[in-house]
């Protein structure tokens, strides 16, 4: 939709099959980058006759905006500047979620272990049952040791978040999406996401 979006192809199809599956009233996502993904949710929405999106992100540059405001989705999201975990970042959320949204969220701003957790605790009760709550960029953990990787990714990555997480919460389980007729499956292949496709089942 004319903006860039920093994800990999693969997980974009997981992302649609979610949405279509799913059909959220709202699509949460924290980091906005150049807002390419939210125009990809927003054109999903337009495309399903239903939802809408809001783009959470510390920093999100004037032109950004701009460019957001006046595309022709851009009456399908609302932005949020601000940390992602600050209080009143949540607040501005819960003031735009309406009572009888379902909710889909997908956390993909900063990937340490200790910000994408605090992420989780927070954002997770938006999330409504049989919808998801996505978590990108665990395959951190498998790359700290190739060029441009840090040690510290090791252990310091979203994917560990995860496993944090679901010790305590039950109510949600990973469970990717599949299903691509007989010509395959997208929940056995290449995926950033590594854990992190949770549904909430109660």
């Amino acid at each position: 939709m004319g903006q860039p979006i920093l994800q990999l192809p693969e997980d974009l199809v997981r992302l649609q099959e979610i949405i279509c599956q799913t059909r959220p009233d709202l699509i949460i996502e924290s980091g906005v980058y150049k807002g390419g993904s939210l125009l990809y949710y927003a054109s999903l929405c337009r495309t399903l006759g239903k939802g809408r999106v809001i783009g959470i992100d510390i920093s999100i540059p004037p032109e950004v905006r701009d460019v957001l405001r006046k595309h022709p989705l851009g009456t399908l999201i609302d932005l949020v500047e601000g940390s992602s975990t600050a209080s009143e970042s949540i607040e501005a959320v819960a003031r735009l979620r309406k009572p009888e949204d379902t909710v889909m969220v997908v956390l993909d701003s900063a990937h340490t272990r200790q910000h994408v957790s605090r992420e989780m605790e927070l954002y997770s009760p938006f999330v409504t049952p049989g919808s998801y709550l996505v978590v990108a960029d665990g395959i951190m953990r498998d790359l700290a040791d190739v060029p441009g990787g840090q040690a510290s990714w090791l252990t310091d990555n979203p994917a560990q978040a995860v496993t944090d997480f679901l010790a305590s919460h039950p109510e949600l389980i990973v469970r990717a999406p599949g299903g691509l007729g007989d010509r395959g499956s997208l929940s056995a292949g290449v995926t950033y996401f590594t854990d992190g496709w949770l549904q909430r089942v109660a």
